[in-house]
């Protein structure tokens, strides 16, 4: 890094733009964090994450947060379970005794973690993003909604870290999300063990998925007795059409119609969940997504390479967050460490996207055959479902 310290910014503070906003300050680089939530707790956080030793856990070493994660973690929900539509279990993968390799944390709770070790005042809560523009001189101005009167800054580098429907990313690429062919309705259970025993059962420590064609059903148990139901199916984005999505009676019984013929203890994950349902329509970016670069700007996360949500959209928010950090700190200049980071994460990203992309074929086929519905490499290395609120569309059914 020169001698003159840059002016930095993220737009987002989600996982990927805070643990860049970390690992900067903890080598003593200052960085302004733009969030339009009005406070860390404005809403829910979404659900539990597995954390790869080979990529989020790297990220969490580097911003010198691994040891307080590990202290939160729950090495037990590696745990892994598949059924076929009649519940009948078709494989069952545990985590051996002291095996870390992808242990389990409630998002919310790794956000909360790094939000407490970022310097008071790092987040501008409540400052939304309106748009970035590159200056002549090789900077960027940051226009941002803010109650002072003034409504931009400008710095040497701006990252977009703001997720599925960037602002910044128009600044770089003309690319929009665009609807995978495929929705995750989401359902909540808590306290399961003692109200709900047999989703308890289904989803023991960890997580299961029941499959048959275009169809699954997914649980996932956080922590507190807390289990996420992930009702997920490929077909139409208006699959509600007609629908009153206020009516959770009413689209609680569209979802029994479509999983008709599926065991009972399954069809209980739609009709004993607690509260009403969220719609989650998958949206996912081109493959690859790159663009020429931009002096002053790049994105990391979902903002630069949004894919179906095969368990590595966090872990690699987080690897890119912290690679970003560590390019600012090592090279000499701005541009130089956007062309070191960019050259990295745009070829992993491809790679990655590529890889979800085909899963998300496999797992989620156009037909209701149950035809190699069950392939050996399911998630590969114990990885599962990732759907996130912080990035997906979220309308409250």
């Amino acid at each position: 890094m020169s001698t003159t310290t840059p002016r930095i910014a993220v737009a987002g503070a989600g996982l990927g733009g805070l643990v860049c906003a970390r690992v900067l300050q903890r080598h003593g680089v200052p960085v302004t964090v733009f969030e339009r939530e009005t406070d860390p707790h404005s809403r829910s956080q979404g659900g539990t994450l597995d954390i790869d030793e080979a990529t989020g856990q790297t990220a969490l070493r580097a911003a010198g947060l691994f040891d307080r994660f590990l202290a939160l973690s729950r090495p037990e929900g590696q745990e892994w379970r598949l059924y076929d539509h009649h519940a009948s279990l078709i494989r069952h993968d545990r985590a051996g005794e002291g095996d870390l390799s992808r242990p389990e944390i409630d998002r919310g709770q790794l956000r909360a973690l790094l939000l407490e070790s970022l310097a008071p005042g790092t987040v501008r809560w409540g400052r939304s993003v309106r748009a970035v523009v590159p200056l002549p001189d090789g900077t960027a101005r940051l226009h941002h909604h803010d109650r002072t009167g003034k409504d931009f800054d400008d710095f040497d580098l701006v990252v977009g870290a703001d997720g599925a429907w960037s602002r910044v990313r128009p600044a770089l690429s003309d690319a929009q999300p665009s609807y995978a062919g495929v929705t995750m309705v989401e359902a909540h259970f808590d306290d399961v063990d003692h109200r709900h025993p047999g989703i308890a059962r289904l989803v023991g420590r960890g997580t299961m998925a029941a499959k048959a064609g275009r169809r699954s059903l997914v649980l996932q148990r956080n922590s507190d007795g807390h289990v996420r139901a992930y009702v997920t199916f490929r077909g139409p984005q208006d699959w509600h059409a007609g629908l009153d999505l206020a009516d959770t009676d009413a689209v609680r019984a569209r979802l029994l119609g479509q999983y008709q013929g599926w065991h009972e203890s399954l069809l209980d994950i739609l009709r004993g969940n607690e509260g009403g349902f969220v719609n989650r329509p998958m949206f996912v970016l081109p493959v690859p997504h790159t663009w020429r670069r931009v002096p002053g700007i790049t994105l990391l996360g979902d903002a630069a390479h949004l894919m179906p949500p095969v368990g590595v959209g966090a872990n690699l928010a987080l690897l890119d967050g912290a690679e970003l950090a560590r390019a600012v700190i090592d090279h000499p200049t701005v541009d130089a460490a956007i062309d070191a980071y960019e050259n990295v994460m745009l070829t992993r990203a491809a790679d990655h996207a590529g890889t979800a992309r085909r899963m998300l074929a496999t797992l989620m086929p156009d037909t209701d055959s149950d035809t190699a519905v069950f392939p050996d490499t399911l998630w590969p290395a114990g990885t599962h479902p990732d759907p996130s609120p912080a990035h997906a569309d979220r309308e409250r059914v």
